[in-house]
């Protein structure tokens, strides 16, 4: 049904413990971002792919049809593709 990727988030090269699943890369960088990641390297799954990713927070208002209990500010993510690093 879903075909989901598994992105592992990289630090310094080596992968870390956080794992951000999704269908497309850019939908885990957000992922990541939202959690305060800023130079962000995904590695996919089963691949030897790196998708690179630049992250920031911005924090706006809640939209006009957000539930009750969103708060008044919430964290808005943005990414931006820098490329695609291929491993050995």
């Amino acid at each position: 049904m879903g075909d989901k990727k598994y992105f592992v988030l990289m630090e310094n090269g080596k992968d870390t413990s956080q794992v951000f699943a999704s269908k497309q890369p850019r939908g885990a960088a957000l992922k990541a971002a939202t959690r305060g990641v800023k130079n962000i390297k995904l590695r996919e799954r089963g691949t030897k792919r790196v998708h690179v990713f630049t992250g920031s927070i911005s924090m706006v208002a809640k939209p006009a049809n957000g539930p009750a209990w969103l708060p008044d500010k919430i964290k808005k993510a943005n990414v931006k593709k820098v490329g695609i690093e291929h491993l050995d």
